[in-house]
């Protein structure tokens, strides 16, 4: 990306995005009781609330009537029929691994089969976007995490931590390629998730080489633990790589999650909050609702004079249910460079 002269300035800039993850599949109900929805009908109302204090992308998961994270589809089918009724203007995006909770105490936390995730492809009504992830990498969600964060939570048993300590996602090449393509013949965006620059170049490569045809929105999903830590350095690094067309937008873990967003709000990204990420406030005193951290950084972004997104603006901004017709196409749309003459040629004899 280019940050010339002014591209702080607010009037230069995207309105803000603003994605909820307000499901939060990693706790267990006791966890924030006044905060996690259960029943099908409360689940439903967070999302009215979401959108209501200013978010516009909702990050889905769903629980079963006994508060555990659900892995069926079905569930997601029913849950998603009644959000396009309850929030229309939404973006709805399914988590991409559908819920990564143990089942039973003493499980593995772990992501579905390869197959399971590819039916996503299946959902009715289908999701405006499904995260997407490429490359298998660790996922040790506590490598950043102080210990206050989980303690006195259900991640804070030692069966618990020690399932979520040692999951992994799994992204290889052929999986990813397939998804991505099932996703987009049903009209679906592939939402990418970067956990470092080389996950970017793997998908900077299935564009060019015709697999995904489409507007690069992603995640820099900085979490440590196999993924990027959350400092400048690694972001500053990150963003040199990102053509100029891409929708951005920055995610990280408990305390971390608000400065990360407070510097997407001054650069003119995008940002991400709710329980899935974070439980606190700033200085650990109290839980905070996925609704209070969206309230937040609306108040941020007012200050830096950042308007935040209608519902119907997301969507024109994330360039939802747009595809394009060729490759020559996609990388021009998206701000990259085109690729070389020999390349272009064997590319344009396949398609």
């Amino acid at each position: 990306m280019n940050f010339l002269d002014g591209a702080l300035h607010p009037e230069n800039q995207d309105k803000l995005v603003i994605t909820a993850a307000p499901y939060g599949p990693e706790w267990l109900p006791s966890d924030f009781p006044e905060d996690i929805a259960v029943s099908m009908d409360d689940q439903v109302q967070k999302a009215v609330d979401c959108y209501n204090a200013g978010a516009t992308v909702l990050h889905v998961h769903v629980r079963e009537a006994d508060g555990k994270g659900s892995k069926r589809l079905s569930k997601f089918n029913e849950l998603l029929a009644r959000l396009r009724i309850a929030v229309p203007d939404m973006v709805l995006q399914v988590g991409g691994s559908i819920s990564f909770a143990p089942e039973t105490e003493g499980d593995k936390a772990k992501w579905l089969s390869d197959d399971t995730r590819h039916m996503l492809a299946e959902l009715t009504p289908t999701p405006d976007q499904v995260t997407v992830t490429v490359n298998t990498a660790q996922m040790n969600i506590f490598e950043q995490m102080d210990p206050r964060d989980y303690a006195g939570t259900s991640l804070g048993e030692p069966s618990m931590h020690a399932a979520f300590r040692e999951m992994i996602v799994p992204a290889g090449p052929t999986w990813a390629e397939e998804h991505v393509r099932r996703l987009s013949a049903k009209g679906i965006q592939s939402a990418f998730q970067f956990y470092n620059i080389n996950s970017f170049e793997t998908v900077e490569r299935m564009i060019r080489r015709g697999v995904y045809k489409g507007p690069l929105v992603a995640n820099w999903v900085a979490i440590g633990g196999g993924m990027d830590a959350p400092n400048v350095y690694n972001l500053a690094n990150f963003l040199r790589a990102m053509p100029d067309r891409v929708a951005l937008t920055l995610e990280s873990s408990m305390l971390n999650t608000l400065p990360v967003n407070m510097m997407a709000i001054a650069m003119g990204l995008h940002v991400r909050c709710g329980i899935e990420d974070n439980l606190w406030s700033q200085d650990r005193k109290s839980k905070m609702s996925t609704v209070k951290q969206i309230e937040q950084l609306v108040r941020i972004s007012r200050e830096f004079g950042r308007d935040v997104a209608s519902g119907k603006e997301a969507k024109q901004i994330l360039q939802i249910g747009r595809f394009y017709d060729t490759v020559d196409e996609t990388l021009a749309k998206n701000g990259f460079s085109p690729n070389r003459p020999a390349v272009r040629s064997f590319q344009q004899a396949a398609e």
